[in-house]
């Protein structure tokens, strides 16, 4: 297995440098992709490139959401050999120090995507948290199942030979929909997935990109085009629920 981190970055110039360190300080190559970040985050992430060979730097010259700077990340990282990617965001919320945990997963099932499963502290607003479950119910509707635990989690092991193909063909959400979207569907394709514990924590003064009207719209029409693709894919799905049940 060959793994790399991707962060996407949106004017995370603040926090992004300490996620950086976590990661090379467990030797791992970092990609960061620069979503038309100001210039005060494109200047720090340059001086984080130019501080070692390890970080690169990719650069998306305007914003086009969280899913598309992650997708241009995972394409470049498989087109540069690697054979797997770490997600991680760019804010400090991930535990940094669960990364070997999630690579030992991913090198005793390198054919699965390891997934990370929230556990919060007192930091997370609790509209956020229980927010989540609707889509949570909306994910276990679509797959007909409950294999994945919380898909809206941005830290986890993607196989790059399964997911880069998928983002090839098909035009998954390019903004905040992205995390679940493509879970579902790499779901939908049958790749396996395991569900990893990880602390998660809301830093205070934290940056949130976030937009409450534009973003939940878009993953309301995301859940809605999912159940419709869904349907024809139900007997499929309920095949292999119960053969793995058997």
């Amino acid at each position: 297995m060959k793994c790399c981190a991707v962060i996407p970055v949106y004017n995370h110039e603040h926090a992004v440098g300490g996620v950086v360190a976590a990661l090379r300080a467990q030797r791992l190559p970092v990609l960061m992709v620069d979503d038309g970040s100001r210039a005060e985050c494109a200047a720090v992430l340059d001086a984080l490139a130019a501080a070692d060979a390890q970080v690169t730097v990719l650069r998306r010259q305007q914003n086009g959401g969280k899913g598309a700077a992650v997708s241009d990340g995972l394409c470049a990282a498989h087109a540069a050999g690697y054979t797997h990617a770490l997600q991680i965001d760019a804010d400090g919320q991930h535990d940094a120090a669960d990364v070997p945990r999630f690579l030992a997963e991913a090198e005793s099932a390198p054919d699965h995507a390891i997934i990370g499963c929230p556990v919060y502290d007192a930091s997370v607003p609790k509209g956020r948290l229980y927010g989540r479950y609707a889509t949570h119910v909306w994910v276990w509707i679509n797959t007909l199942s409950f294999r994945i635990t919380d898909s809206m989690c941005g830290f986890r092991v993607y196989p790059l030979d399964a997911v880069v193909p998928l983002l090839q063909r098909t035009r998954i959400g390019r903004r905040m929909d992205f995390d679940v979207e493509v879970l579902v569907r790499l779901d939908w394709a049958g790749l396996p997935i395991r569900n990893v514990p990880t602390h998660v924590r809301y830093p205070e003064g934290g940056v949130s990109h976030f937009r409450p009207l534009a973003d939940n719209l878009a993953i309301s029409w995301m859940h809605t085009r999912l159940f419709f693709g869904m349907l024809p894919r139900a007997p499929r799905l309920l095949l292999r629920h119960f053969r793995s049940a058997a």
